[in-house]
């Protein structure tokens, strides 16, 4: 059985195995140390939560506060799991998590053209592409969603 659970710091290795693995197709490989760096010292106020099976991560996304705005942020899957439902159980529980935050009114979130149609799903809209936003052929899309 997969367990949604907080991060805890032993899941860390687990983490960054699962961005290495999802390294160039959803990250670039020099958003590693923004990644590391947002594990060892989270911002206040964020959240981050593990789908563990057998007790180890397999899945990972978080989500924080920007003024009125809450930000999904770093989220993913192992990709051998892909299509599994894994991305679509962290980011909903993510979603209602952010909907419940007092004072949010909009939700927003940064990622690759390779997860764009997933986020569309729950209704996330295209607000801006940045073209090799993250570094040479990885565009930055923009979307946001209202509460």
């Amino acid at each position: 059985m997969d367990a949604l659970r907080p991060y805890a710091p032993g899941d860390r290795a687990a983490c960054l195995a699962i961005f290495d693995a999802c390294t160039p197709r959803f990250f670039a490989p020099s958003e590693r140390a923004s990644f590391v760096a947002w594990l060892d010292a989270p911002p206040p106020g964020a959240d981050y939560l593990v789908i563990a099976r057998d007790g180890a991560p397999v899945a990972c996304g978080g989500w924080q506060r920007d003024g009125e705005a809450a930000v999904l942020c770093w989220g993913m899957v192992a990709p051998a799991l892909h299509r599994q439902g894994l991305g679509r159980r962290l980011t909903l529980a993510r979603l209602e998590a952010m909907a419940r935050a007092p004072g949010v009114r909009l939700l927003k979130l940064d990622t690759t053209p390779a997860s764009r149609g997933f986020y569309a799903r729950p209704g996330f809209e295209v607000v801006s592409v940045a073209p090799d936003g993250y570094g040479p052929g990885l565009d930055r899309v923009d979307m946001t969603l209202r509460p």
